[in-house]
């Protein structure tokens, strides 16, 4: 059952902070710490600190962005 759509934007923070945090978290952590023992509790605890930051600064930032390109791109 799809959502209502007046929950589009918090939907759309949820999902893209998840995936950015998921893939930027795991590289960053497998970077710095390599794959070894301990790896998924480093990488759990990158996890749990940036998700909110960055869920909070996608839900301010996107509709102000997605304004800027709006202005930036021009229209065909």
């Amino acid at each position: 059952m799809p959502l209502p759509s007046r929950y589009a934007s918090l939907t759309f923070a949820v999902l893209m902070s998840i995936y950015m945090v998921t893939l930027m978290t795991f590289v960053i952590t497998w970077v710095n710490t390599g794959l070894g023992e301990g790896f998924l509790a480093r990488w759990w605890r990158a996890f749990y600190i940036a998700w909110p930051i960055a869920f909070a600064l996608i839900l301010i930032g996107a509709p102000r962005l997605q304004r800027l390109v709006g202005r930036l791109v021009r229209g065909d």
